[in-house]
């Protein structure tokens, strides 16, 4: 079976079922407010955010969605994102819960700032 490839976010977003449709837009929301500046791409097959490089990724997992904001996000947040599953670079935000959407655009914020230095 030959994988699926995107051109947009459009595209990688409509592929899922609506109440995942719905996370993932709200995501793209609150870090376009974050990051009014950055373009949007396909980058690695997912959803990303470029300004000055590659400020942040995203991704739907069958149980959570993937935030990606660098090692860098996750360390100045390490704090606030106890209650999540995280790896270097990554945050899990399971399906089942609401999203932190507050925290997302804080963090993006963070690469904003950090990608002009």
């Amino acid at each position: 079976m030959r994988k699926q490839t995107f051109t947009t976010i459009d595209e990688y977003i409509a592929m899922f079922p609506k109440d995942v449709q719905e996370k993932l837009e709200a995501i793209r929301r609150v870090v376009r407010e974050a990051a009014p500046q950055a373009s949007e791409k396909i980058s690695y097959q997912i959803p990303t955010f470029y300004q000055n490089g590659n400020l942040v990724h995203f991704a739907a997992f069958r149980d959570h969605i993937s935030f990606f904001p660098t090692s860098s996000g996750v360390t100045a947040f390490k704090k606030e994102l106890t209650k999540y599953k995280t790896a270097r670079g990554t945050i899990q935000f399971p399906m089942s819960e609401p999203l932190p959407l507050d925290l997302i655009k804080r963090i993006t914020a963070f690469r904003v700032k950090e990608s002009k230095k």
